[in-house]
């Protein structure tokens, strides 16, 4: 694999291709670092998502022109590989993105001030969704565009990927069941934004690249335009950005009063869906918990 490799890299980058090694996290495709002799190092992914990797190019492009939030070069996107230029500490100058208002050493407190100024960018359409389906992993993301948020997430997230879930022997009947009964309801549950935001839409630890404690790059987007309260729910399931990120982010852009006690609760049914689909294991029983917590 890996020398056909390094001639299908060395074709894409004009260089001799003098190391390649195996990255952790390969759960949509094989993962490496690919290292040329012109001193260029990339990461490449090859294979997998459904010969799809194209989408995952496309979503990063769009990232990095519509917005500031700081993401991968896009070197090649293609159905069966993607190639995105390495990021470290010696790559990316993390002084241009420091907040001076920041104390040192902190990304939780980073985080939260980009994914603020991502969230004011206005995202050039007032309906939720997107113009086309893109992926969360491997599994698709559909993103039909609606007037409605509530019945966004009802139906595109929270219902579309209990079913999913479901039918690859993950959920069962019974919190299937659950779940449709809190769709019915999130009309009076979920807050309709102002205006929707255009969100990362995968904000979790392993998707957030940080060194001398700042970020300086976010991976592996899933994209779509929605209420921001829907990426902080992520991040409170993962931990994503330690102690100080909500404090941060509150104070720059306040989170409406309800969201820890019962929205939040909501929206993290969606990630834990699409990961009980993908591994199984417990997360089918941490579903079943919010919605106990939730009265359904």
């Amino acid at each position: 694999m890996h020398r056909a490799l390094r001639e299908q890299l060395a074709n894409i980058l004009g260089t001799e291709i003098r190391r390649v090694s195996s990255l952790a996290g390969g759960c949509v495709a094989e993962v490496v670092r690919a290292e040329g002799a012109d001193g260029q190092s990339v990461v490449v992914k090859a294979g997998g998502a459904g010969g799809a990797l194209d989408i995952e190019g496309w979503m990063v492009r769009e990232l990095a022109e519509r917005t500031a939030l700081p993401v991968p070069r896009v070197l090649h996107a293609a159905s069966e590989m993607l190639v995105l230029a390495w990021v470290d500490e010696t790559t990316v100058d993390t002084g241009a993105v420091v907040n001076p208002s920041l104390g040192p050493g902190d990304s939780g407190n980073h985080l939260a001030d980009l994914l603020v100024d991502l969230y004011e960018v206005v995202p050039g359409s007032c309906s939720f969704g997107l113009e086309r389906e893109t992926l969360i992993g491997p599994l698709p993301l559909p993103n039909p565009v609606m007037e409605s948020w509530s019945a966004f997430f009802a139906h595109h997230r929270l219902m579309h990927f209990a079913r999913g879930a479901h039918e690859a022997g993950q959920l069962d009947a019974s919190t299937l069941a659950r779940c449709e009964r809190l769709a019915g309801d999130l009309d009076g549950v979920l807050m309709e934004p102002d205006r929707p935001s255009l969100l990362h839409g995968d904000v979790w630890s392993g998707n957030v690249v940080t060194g001398s404690g700042r970020v300086l790059a976010m991976i592996d987007p899933a994209i779509f335009r929605g209420d921001p309260e829907c990426d902080l729910a992520f991040i409170a399931l993962f931990d994503t950005g330690g102690p100080r990120f909500f404090e941060r982010f509150h104070e720059r852009r306040p989170i409406g009063e309800g969201f820890f006690e019962r929205r939040m609760l909501v929206y993290q049914l969606y990630p834990l869906l699409v990961h009980a689909h993908l591994f199984g294991g417990g997360y089918a029983a941490q579903v079943a918990d919010r919605l106990t917590r939730l009265g359904y």
